[in-house]
């Protein structure tokens, strides 16, 4: 059994957690009854968070935005340095905490006064960042996209393909997932009957959410190798198959998921499905590795290529 401090600040985390809660569910979660759940919604009312309720049956509670920022332990000045803090996070500038800084992030906006929304926007817009190779993604709608994947919410939004394809989605959004680069939505399309990975470098302005449904069974428990052998067999112009001599966990260690899928065949070899746009790039990445590898399946040309890069290597280097 939780004391009643520390109750209320489990009770607090599940109100952060999910947008409705009926009041049944936070007590069977807290181990209490539902009056002594909603004497401990007054008290966080006291301390100034704005839970609402619902009455009747199918009623519970929602953590709004307020008039003021609840007592967080956090003044103005810092809340709105965590909130630009975390947008810079969530746009990949610090490796290995995208996915927590817009959880955390989804979090904080849910409470944040508007006149320090206001702050934090004029801030984010007020800052410099130097172009790289990702792309970099709106942090309002990570945020949009995260809130609706937690509150099992449809999403519509305009969506263009690799081939420069332009259409209208309707989803029901799963799970975002980074993959060092980029970001992609997994989600269900409802057009399509059936589960999409989406690069949200692609959707065009914000989405708004719409309706409530009922959670699918995911396409794989592996969220992130599942979009990784998604992304890699995408419609490359020209796809191919080798076998390395590299035991497979080292290979994985070299290539990223979104180049292409690394297959144990024993234990010092693996073999390598991937893809490329320009053939003629494809030597120049290969010659990087520092361990052997075979051809199994080549699009025409590539082996003619890789010839007269070898034959242009040993011209370079001196006779004795």
């Amino acid at each position: 059994m939780y004391g009643t401090s520390e109750r209320l600040l489990r009770l607090l985390s599940l109100l952060q957690a999910r947008r409705d809660w009926p009041g049944p569910d936070l007590a069977g979660r807290l181990g209490v009854d539902v009056r002594t759940i909603r004497r401990d919604v007054e008290r966080l009312r006291t301390l100034g968070y704005p839970v609402h309720a619902t009455p009747g049956v199918a009623g519970g509670y929602r953590l709004g935005p307020g008039a003021a920022l609840p007592p967080l332990l956090l003044d103005d000045d810092e809340a709105v340095a965590v909130a630009v803090g975390l947008r810079t996070a969530a746009n990949g500038t610090v490796s290995g905490i995208e996915e927590t800084s817009v959880r955390a992030l989804a979090k904080l906006e849910q409470v944040l006064p508007a006149r320090l929304r206001g702050r934090v926007r004029a801030m984010d817009s007020a800052l410099v960042r130097m172009p790289g190779g990702a792309p970099v993604i709106d942090a309002e709608l990570l945020t949009v996209v995260a809130a609706a994947c937690r509150d099992h919410e449809r999403l519509r939004f305009t969506y263009g393909t690799r081939g420069g394809d332009v259409a209208e989605r309707d989803v029901e959004p799963l799970s975002l997932v980074h993959t060092g680069s980029r970001w992609y939505l997994v989600a269900y399309d409802l057009g399509r009957a059936d589960w999409r990975t989406f690069r949200l470098d692609r959707i065009d302005g914000c989405p708004v959410p719409g309706f409530r449904f009922p959670p699918r069974k995911p396409p794989a428990e592996d969220l992130a190798a599942y979009v990784a052998e998604r992304i890699s067999s995408a419609p490359y112009a020209h796809q191919m198959t080798l076998r390395v001599s590299v035991p497979a966990h080292e290979l994985t260690a070299r290539i990223p998921p979104s180049v292409g899928v690394v297959e144990p065949i024993d234990a010092g070899s693996c073999r390598l499905r991937t893809g490329a746009n320009d053939l003629d790039a494809v030597p120049f990445h290969l010659a990087q590795w520092d361990f052997e590898f075979v051809l199994e399946d080549a699009p025409p040309g590539l082996a003619q290529r890789l010839a007269r890069i070898a034959e242009r290597f040993a011209r370079a280097v001196p006779s004795t």
